[in-house]
């Protein structure tokens, strides 16, 4: 095997990788995204179930005292 043939296979492994990893962080990114959804969803349903319950201004949606 050349150096030539060497550095052709290590070339080939680590465009598979990157390719790999690529992969990887694209499905992760799509998984932040739906749980990012799912959270806001979550957010604004319990401040309204909050404001439903209380009458009054969601605890999320409040200024703290000290302002």
């Amino acid at each position: 095997m050349t150096a030539t043939d060497t550095l052709e296979e290590q070339i080939a492994h680590l465009t598979r990788s990157v390719e790999d990893l690529s992969d990887v962080v694209t499905r992760q990114q799509r998984e932040i995204d739906r749980l990012t959804r799912r959270l806001d969803l979550l957010i604004a349903r319990e401040a309204e179930r909050e404001y439903d319950t209380a009458g009054a201004i969601p605890l999320a949606d409040q200024v703290p005292p000290h302002y």
